[in-house]
């Protein structure tokens, strides 16, 4: 799911059902559940891990985060639910290029070296 703008994971999406909450952002109501997740950046405090950290528990969390630009809050969100709750959620990095070739739908999985590979839906 590539999101248009940066997401609170802290007020701006429901960590009880994994939706978009913010009444401003583009993408408000779509779920975030099951999906990797493809976005600029986060926006948001260090409320930010909690919000990731409850969503995965609750299995309503992203299956992955690629991020325009790094954020400790968001790795450290996923860390904890690995640690906590044995749920593996892996966060990369990705330039402004690769983000822009990425479509909500396509399949992705993370290849050797922690590169994003994607293939059209089918």
């Amino acid at each position: 799911m590539v999101l248009d703008e940066p997401l609170s994971f802290w007020g701006g999406f429901d960590a009880q059902t994994g939706t978009i909450v913010d009444q401003h952002h583009p993408q408000r109501g779509h779920c975030i559940a099951g999906r990797f997740l493809i976005l600029p950046e986060s926006r948001g405090s260090a409320g930010t891990p909690a919000g990731i950290a409850e969503a995965i528990r609750r299995g309503v969390g992203p299956v992955g985060i690629a991020l325009g630009k790094p954020d400790v809050n968001v790795a450290v969100g996923a860390m904890v639910a690995g640690a906590l709750y044995g749920v593996q959620v892996p966060v990369l990095l990705i330039d402004d290029a690769e983000r822009a070739r990425l479509r909500s739908g396509d399949r992705v999985q993370v290849a050797p070296g922690g590169r994003l590979r994607s293939d059209p839906p089918a």
